[in-house]
């Protein structure tokens, strides 16, 4: 009886299918899984697997901020070869995070120069030698303290260090013709951020780094986010800018209260909200709580 429910259920799923549509099911089945999106003024991004890539590509050269995995900056690679023959000048690193820096070794040969912050520079071969895959990595080769900046055809890139956040190494990259600014990890739209403190992160910092972002910026500027709750939302404007401002502030408040009031560590970590930003949600905010515990108790 079983076989012949499921046979007649798949006689019914082939029927199905062979009304379909071919044109349209093979599509489907072509789909792929990353998103190739143009935004404006020759700027676009690239999502597939860990942090959103911003690109540049003009009548002059290319340009590509963060990188992924190996496998996704391979996607990206054949998506700009689509859309112009000209030079791949420059790879920017956000910060030196795997799901940022893994795909740069897909670039080697192909990238002129890989361009970082040097505190970036130091944590990924720290972190490379860690897990002894210095095989695997492409490290940049141009390194810099506070600002750097490039003329690429019509668009000037500017990338600003504000100081720690994150990491102790993240930049913000501005595309300034188009007015897009890539906030790599600054920015976990609506989501329970990674607050790396083996990397430097500091969280008050932080705060202090997006109200520079805030001031820099101008109401038109389009930011790019390094990660969002939702996959569909890794860019916006100064409101996410501030939201995520306002969970590190209330994270940090939050933490402090309960330190006043003599809870424990565990106690703390108990928490499945923060108070005053309970829009930010996903996975992780105990990474969040540890840090700011830690910050706070150091």
């Amino acid at each position: 009886m079983q076989r012949r429910i499921f046979l007649q259920g798949t006689g019914l799923s082939l029927a199905m299918l062979a009304i379909a549509n071919n044109k349209t099911l093979a599509n489907f089945l072509r789909q792929p899984a990353y998103k190739f999106t143009p935004l404006r003024n020759d700027v676009g991004i690239f999502t597939e697997q860990g942090g959103t890539i911003a690109w540049l590509s003009n009548h002059s050269g290319m340009a590509v901020v963060d990188t992924q995995f190996v496998d996704p900056a391979t996607h990206l690679i054949a998506e700009l070869k689509k859309i112009s023959s000209k030079p791949l000048n420059y790879v920017i690193n956000t910060h030196h995070h795997g799901d940022h820096t893994g795909g740069n070794l897909a670039f080697k040969g192909l990238a002129e120069k890989v361009v970082g912050h040097i505190n970036c520079l130091a944590n990924h071969r720290k972190t490379a030698a860690t897990q002894k895959s210095e095989d695997k990595q492409l490290f940049a080769d141009t390194v810099f303290q506070d600002n750097w900046k490039v003329k690429l055809g019509s668009e000037r890139i500017q990338a600003h260090y504000f100081g720690a956040g994150h990491t102790n190494g993240d930049i913000i990259v501005h595309f300034e013709h188009a007015n897009i600014a890539h906030m790599g990890d600054l920015m976990f739209n609506k989501r329970f951020p990674f607050v790396d403190r083996a990397g430097g992160a500091n969280i008050q910092s932080w705060v202090n780094v997006l109200d520079k972002t805030i001031a820099k910026f101008d109401k038109d500027t389009l930011f790019v986010f390094g990660h969002s709750a939702d996959p569909a939302k890794v860019t916006g404007g100064k409101e996410e800018i501030r939201a995520m401002q306002n969970y590190l502030e209330k994270l940090l408040l939050f933490v402090k209260n309960e330190i006043k009031a003599g809870k424990s560590k565990d106690d703390i970590l108990k928490a499945q909200t923060i108070p005053g930003a309970e829009d930010f949600q996903g996975q992780g905010i105990q990474r969040s709580l540890t840090a700011a515990y830690e910050e706070l108790s150091s």
